[in-house]
């Protein structure tokens, strides 16, 4: 599939659910947060039709987020399930990493993950102290994500990559244990600028840390970051070489880099059944009431309404023109 624009659509990131077990200020402040009601949320088997039909499209990637996936129980066989669909070629998940290493039948949540066919984990990680990792998502939880990082290491992930949200006057401190602690893990580390998705006021000078200041304040302690242009994953991150080592650090500023729409590849399913064509514009399109008509649809409807989206798909994001957000990340998939 491809957009008007020259977007070459291979990607779905599937959310299986709104709710999350943390509370970040920058995605779903508010403790009274309202959930979808459970008959609004589509059903594995009608996610599993969409992405026959979507594969069938194109689609070769999938990754599996939330609110926080793992609070959905049977996740882990609803991603075996995905693996078996002819054309999809990887499957990733995008995890807060609290539940990683909880067990059941003996095996971790990460074993039963990579059993299933899941080759690759995003782990959010803002702090590695603990006071400022609860201040920041309002739990207590960063003891069971570092147990969920080491179990997701155990179980044997192809690429674990550490998400950090870059926060004014809080992430500034946390550079160099984070750039220390992923070299020691051999695990990849990207620094993500803050987006005006669930609201607008994180735009604040307050709060709004730019990739280039970043990048400036971690090279006042490791020298020059080196370019890497030849190494890329499938998101818009920039990536950079610690000079000396093999530690590469990734970028990704939705706001300050003019290029970020350029590559995107991307659409996105909410749990409630929204196809998304873009996180940064109001555009969605109710997949739900297609796949419950009474009259029923048929797979080449299904495949008429994704094209339909993508032609919808506009050529970059509204977050640099006043953007209001419409829904609050957590009710869109991380």
């Amino acid at each position: 599939m491809e957009d008007a624009f020259g977007h070459h659509i291979s990607y779905l990131r599937v959310s299986v659910t709104d709710r999350c077990n943390e509370r970040c200020r920058y995605c779903m402040p508010q403790e009274e947060q309202a959930w979808f009601p459970k008959d609004e949320i589509l059903s594995y088997e009608e996610m599993l039709r969409v992405l026959r039909v979507g594969a069938g499209l194109g689609i070769r990637k999938v990754r599996v987020t939330g609110g926080e996936p793992l609070t959905r129980p049977g996740v882990a066989d609803f991603c075996a399930q995905i693996s078996a669909i002819p054309g999809i070629q990887e499957i990733g998940i995008s995890t807060n990493g609290t539940l990683l290493s909880k067990t059941e039948g003996g095996l971790t949540m990460a074993e039963r993950l990579v059993k299933a066919g899941v080759r690759s984990a995003n782990i959010s990680l803002d702090s590695l102290d603990r006071e400022t990792y609860r201040r920041s998502t309002n739990r207590d939880l960063l003891p069971k994500v570092l147990e969920g990082i080491e179990a997701a290491i155990s179980a044997g992930f192809r690429s674990i990559r550490l998400n950090c949200v870059l926060m004014k006057n809080q992430t500034e401190r946390e550079f160099m244990p984070l750039l220390n602690y992923a070299w020691e893990k051999g695990l990849l580390l990207r620094f993500i600028e803050l987006m005006p998705v669930s609201t607008q006021d994180v735009l604040s000078e307050d709060n709004f840390l730019a990739t280039g200041t970043a990048r400036q304040l971690i090279e006042q302690h490791t020298g020059p970051l080196l370019p890497r242009p030849d190494f890329k994953t499938n998101g818009p991150a920039t990536y950079y070489a610690v000079a000396g080592t093999e530690q590469k650090i990734g970028f990704i500023g939705a706001m300050t880099n003019l290029h970020f729409c350029e590559t995107c590849n991307k659409l996105r399913l909410t749990s409630d059944g929204k196809l998304r064509p873009c996180l940064g514009s109001w555009l969605e399109f109710d997949l739900r009431e297609v796949l419950r008509s009474p009259q029923g649809c048929t797979d080449q409807e299904l495949a008429g309404f994704i094209h339909n989206v993508v032609a919808r798909k506009p050529k970059e994001h509204d977050f640099r023109h006043n953007y209001q957000p419409n829904r609050r990340m957590i009710a869109i998939g991380g």
